[in-house]
């Protein structure tokens, strides 16, 4: 999320542009899922300007910034870590994934049998999606997502994992107060952190730390 339509479209346009980048630094096909993230964060910043002109509400840009945004990302992130990990470090990194795959099912359910809006707050977006056992399915999203980054085993992922927390403690701070809305400058720190760990991969075979 960013401050403004224009803001979110461009951040979005960059980010996806790093996403380019980082796929083509791709030389083993297990690191192509994470290499892929940042044009999936990137089309989702193009989508929440399409939120802002919309001027929030529960239209189809906002039911699907959510379904990105939640379910999609819970699976994703822990799914590239397993196949980029090696084969030993893969046990430790399915437990993540079997929390993301439990939390994306329920949050694919409440978002298609609940509502889902946005409403614009000065420069920020406010989304409202009514689900039981929020604190649950927080925990599960986190564990998922942030989780299997800090137990990959890998050091730059292990790196990577460190800027997600703490970015997405200082984000989330700065919309709770309805300040501003940063997301699109911590996922561009996010997509360069990325494309700099793929730039070091080996080519073929497993994973390797480093």
């Amino acid at each position: 999320m960013c401050w403004s339509a224009t803001a979110d479209l461009v951040a979005g346009i960059g980010v996806a542009a790093v996403g380019v980048a980082c796929v083509a630094q791709v030389r083993r096909w297990g690191d192509l899922p994470l290499a892929a993230l940042p044009l999936l964060l990137g089309a989702h910043q193009i989508v929440e300007s399409v939120v802002w002109d919309s001027g929030g509400g529960s239209g189809p840009a906002t039911v699907a910034w959510a379904v990105m945004a939640l379910p999609l990302l819970a699976v994703w992130v822990p799914l590239g870590v397993v196949c980029a990990v090696p084969r030993e470090a893969r046990p430790r990194a399915a437990v993540p994934l079997g929390a993301g795959v439990a939390t994306a099912v329920v949050l694919a359910h409440g978002l298609a049998t609940r509502p889902v809006t946005a409403e614009i707050r000065g420069h920020t977006v406010g989304y409202a999606v009514h689900l039981p056992h929020a604190g649950v399915l927080v925990a599960g999203y986190l564990v998922a997502t942030v989780g299997a980054l800090l137990v990959s085993g890998d050091r730059g992922l292990l790196r990577l994992g460190a800027v997600v927390a703490v970015g997405a403690v200082i984000c989330w701070a700065l919309w709770r107060l309805e300040f501003v809305s940063t997301w699109c400058a911590f996922a561009a720190v996010s997509s360069v952190v990325l494309w700099t760990w793929l730039r070091g991969r080996p080519r073929g075979g497993e994973g390797a730390a480093g």
